[in-house]
């Protein structure tokens, strides 16, 4: 399982500032190991930001995106106190959510 993702969210005036550091290997399916051998894909490939349990932001990543990616988000509507709650789904069907207050 993956370690949890670091998310920080901010009020910036009436904008959420919301960033989210993501723990994943983002194997592209091209690398070699020491053996030769080559190293199987394994990437995020959607993902999806939801404050107060409505979704805000989704998408789908591929393999062109670097081991343990950021991403940063703006959001309108939010306060402090909100709930932000981060998702992703890899090719592989491994799962992780995590959640943080917007402050």
């Amino acid at each position: 399982m993956a370690d949890p993702m670091k998310i920080r969210a901010q009020m910036k005036g009436d904008v959420a500032e919301i960033r989210v550091l993501m723990s994943h290997a983002m194997e592209t399916g091209q690398r070699k190991d020491n053996d030769g051998k080559t190293v199987p894909a394994h990437f995020i490939q959607t993902m999806s930001i939801a404050l107060n349990g409505k979704t805000v932001v989704s998408g789908q990543l591929g393999t062109s995106v670097s081991r343990n990616p950021v991403f940063g988000f703006k959001v309108k509507g939010a306060k402090a106190g909100d709930k932000v709650t981060v998702s992703w789904v890899d090719n592989k069907g491994d799962k992780r959510t995590d959640e943080a207050a917007v402050a």
